[in-house]
Parts: C-alpha cells; sequence; structure tokens
C-alpha cells in the first residue's frame, strides 16, 4: 500500500535579532537578508519558530566581564551554584574549562539589540527558542508532535548558529525530518563558504534561492 503522508513544512529562523544585523556583532552585509527572510516568512509553512540569544547582562563570554579585549580567548569554568543544583561534584570544576572567545556584548535580555529586526514579528512565530538561558520552547519535541517532515533554516550567522542549529537538528531529528538551509535567506560572517561543503557532508540538504524553496513547497 502506497504511502500518502503529506509532507508537513516547518521554518526555523536563526537569531535575526538587531545586535547580529546593524548591532555590536553585526554580520557583513547583514540587513540584506532582512527582505529575503521576510519572503520567506510569508512562505506556506506548517509551522514557524524563531530562535533569539537571550543573554543576562555580565554574561560568561562577554569580553567586558573579564576585563579582557574582543575576541580574545579565555578559560571558563562552570558556575559552582550551577554545579551543586545539577547534584554533581564541586571538586571537578578545575577539570573543567574550556576555551571561550571573547564576545562584544550583545542580545542582553530586554535590550533593543535582543529585539528581533524591524519588519519581523514574536507572533508571527508559533514558539520562540531562548538561547543563553534554561528557559524557552522544547523546539525538537514541537516538531516531533506536529509531525514535521521537512525542517528549513534561515537567518546569522551562516558559519555560526545556522550551521550548528542545522547540524543540531540532524543530530537529534534523526530520521525524523529532512534538514535544509536556504542559501538566500542566510548571511554569514566568512566569505570562504566552508560552511555550505561541512552541511552538505553531514546531509543537510542546502536550497539555493527563494524559488528553489517555492517549487519545493508547492508554490506557484
Amino acid at each position: 500500500m502506497t504511502d500518502t503522508k503529506r509532507p508537513v513544512h516547518a521554518l526555523l529562523v536563526i537569531d535575526m535579532q538587531n545586535d547580529f544585523i546593524t548591532g555590536s556583532l553585526a554580520v557583513p552585509d547583514g540587513p540584506s537578508v532582512i527582505q529575503p527572510v521576510k519572503d520567506i516568512i510569508d512562505l506556506p509553512f506548517d509551522a514557524r519558530y524563531a530562535s533569539k540569544d537571550w543573554h543576562p547582562s555580565g554574561h560568561i563570554s562577554f569580553a567586558s566581564t573579564h576585563g579582557k579585549p574582543l575576541f580574545s580567548l579565555t578559560t571558563i569554568f562552570p558556575p559552582e551554584h550551577l554545579v551543586r543544583a545539577r547534584g554533581q561534584d564541586v571538586h571537578t570544576i578545575p577539570q573543567r574549562g574550556l576555551e571561550q572567545v571573547l564576545w562584544p556584548d550583545h542580545c542582553v535580555q530586554g535590550t533593543h539589540g535582543a529585539a528581533l529586526v524591524e519588519g519581523l514579528r514574536e507572533d508571527q512565530f508559533d514558539a520562540i527558542v531562548l538561547k543563553g538561558t534554561d528557559h524557552g520552547s522544547d523546539l525538537e519535541g514541537n516538531l516531533k508532535e506536529k509531525g514535521v517532515t521537512d525542517l528549513y533554516v534561515v537567518g546569522v550567522a551562516g558559519d555560526y548558529c545556522v550551521k550548528a542549529s542545522a547540524l543540531d537538528a540532524i543530530k537529534f531529528g534523526g530520521a525524523a525530518w529532512k534538514t535544509w538551509v536556504v542559501k538566500e535567506g542566510v548571511r554569514s560572517v566568512s566569505t570562504e563558504g566552508k560552511e555550505w561543503k561541512e552541511l552538505e557532508s553531514a546531509g543537510v540538504g542546502v536550497i539555493e534561492t527563494i524559488g528553489e524553496l517555492k517549487a519545493k513547497l508547492g508554490v506557484q
């Protein structure tokens, strides 16, 4: 018997926030991606989600927190109170250091820099995933509950959070859905383009244009 299950298409918009487009950690040519992303959001998806960086002030990844130069490296350790709260051994903290790039203050909770860019609204999305906090949407659970078969990713930056989100979608989605990145709706920090080969090698589909995306969605 032929399986006639209807495809279920979901969109994930990554970090389209003021600080990443025109602010303290702006992606090169960031404003040029706003209209393509808006056009993509308007397409007939079954569900739409957005992610936002959502840091507290004084975040551990900020150079200002450490009094060190921007983009320098430091070693960070898990806070003792979090280790205790998770029932873990605080004596292991010195062995759990991670190298961290120190960024400009960005996407601080409740600030203009953390807000979605003009033209995008939170009420356009089924849920907002807040990164940098323990709160937010259970995206994986939402996608599985809706029976999503195809997940499309756009936003910034292509070689950082877009890439990481698409790779996570492959990891957590398994065979549940196919993950795609729409290149016309992405801007990257680097112009080298290495992220696209890495994504394709991992099994992520790359759609070049909005026109190709429309064809896949069955839009005339």
